[in-house]
């Protein structure tokens, strides 16, 4: 298949509708049929103010910086993009072409969640 990989940056602290925004991309991408997510905690990096930022010390907590990526069809991005829009959520992403497929796919695999297939 051919898709893109979306990763959206975000703040470890950052929330939407009170929930962590990280938790509510990922739970957002489930309910939307995207096939998995992932979140990764960042161990240092510095954004566009350029303050590095580093998981060393416990005064820095909450400082830091979640990535949230999915693995996506032309149409998944779409419906992401469009939520995030209708939400206005304001976040840094990043968009790369991805050829992706399933090694013995099985049935599950052919029909993902959510798409009322």
């Amino acid at each position: 298949m051919k898709g893109s990989l979306l990763r959206f940056y975000v703040g470890e602290g950052e929330r939407l509708h009170g929930v962590l925004l990280w938790e509510w991309l990922l739970a957002e991408g489930n309910r939307l049929g995207i096939r998995g997510g992932s979140a990764f905690r960042a161990v240092g990096g510095f954004g566009r103010r350029h303050a590095v930022h580093e998981a060393r010390f416990f005064e820095l907590a909450g400082s830091g910086a979640i990535e949230v990526e999915f693995v996506v069809t032309e149409d998944e991005e779409g419906r992401v993009l469009d939520l995030l829009r209708r939400e206005k959520v304001r976040i840094f992403y990043s968009r790369m072409p991805a050829s992706f497929d399933i090694i013995n796919p099985d049935a599950r695999d052919l029909d993902p969640p959510g798409l009322g297939n």
